[in-house]
């Protein structure tokens, strides 16, 4: 491991594994480290052919293998909101991590990877830097505040039909039976004039049959006596 006793940052312990913490104050502006490594020609088979998390590329040719271990920048870890950034010298293939706002002593340094990076190593397993950290929070925060609300509204719903049906009339409810009831008694009072009717029919052939005897017996009697 590197002597860093003098240098105003320090490796340590981070959320994605190892990272690089500030020691002292560092301003904006201010050179933090270098980010060095053998230097890699892309013209070449061998040094094209060459693949790690720890290559920094300075122009179409040249390449920077930051893997090597005296290269402590390399534990610098990605931020979708850093508080530095890469300064790249193309001609003198130089490549410095330089502050872009104040850093205060426990702070952990971090910059941006660039979108070819993001999109190979980190989109597939997802981001892990704070400002990714806390865009999730608050999503699952909404998530839970949504699912909350829509229970309580599922209650209240639940609630009105309890006090609706509570506040209908006690004597609402046995209608239908009356109505029944009703149908009942229109049945057997139907049911009674139709026996009245035909009791009264009944009467009316009765008396026309006694008539008809009473004729036939006084036509009978005078012919009687006309034979005698």
């Amino acid at each position: 491991m590197p002597d860093l006793s003098n240098k105003p940052y320090r490796i340590g312990r981070s959320k994605t594994g190892l990272g690089l913490f500030a020691t002292q104050p560092i301003k904006k502006g201010s050179k933090i480290i270098r980010y060095f490594g053998p230097m890699l020609d892309c013209n070449k088979k061998k040094d094209d052919a060459v693949e790690n998390k720890y290559l920094f590329q300075i122009s179409k040719r040249w390449t920077v293998d930051g893997s090597v271990r005296k290269n402590v920048a390399r534990y610098i870890n990605h931020s979708c909101k850093p508080n530095a950034e890469s300064d790249v010298s193309v001609k003198k293939r130089k490549i410095f991590i330089r502050a872009i706002k104040n850093i205060e002593p426990g702070e952990e340094i971090n910059y941006d990877y660039g979108t070819e990076y993001f999109k190979e190593y980190l989109k597939p397993i997802g981001c892990k830097c704070d400002a990714c950290e806390k865009k999730r929070l608050k999503k699952a925060a909404e998530a839970r505040a949504d699912k909350a609300k829509q229970k309580q509204k599922a209650e209240r719903k639940a609630d009105k039909v309890k006090t609706k049906d509570a506040a209908k009339p006690k004597g609402a409810a046995p209608k239908a039976g009356k109505a029944k009831a009703s149908k009942a008694g229109a049945a057997k009072a139907t049911t009674k004039a139709k026996t009245t009717k035909s009791v009264k029919a009944g009467g009316k052939v009765s008396k026309a049959k006694t008539r008809a005897a009473k004729a036939k017996s006084k036509t009978g009697s005078a012919a009687g006596k006309k034979a005698a």
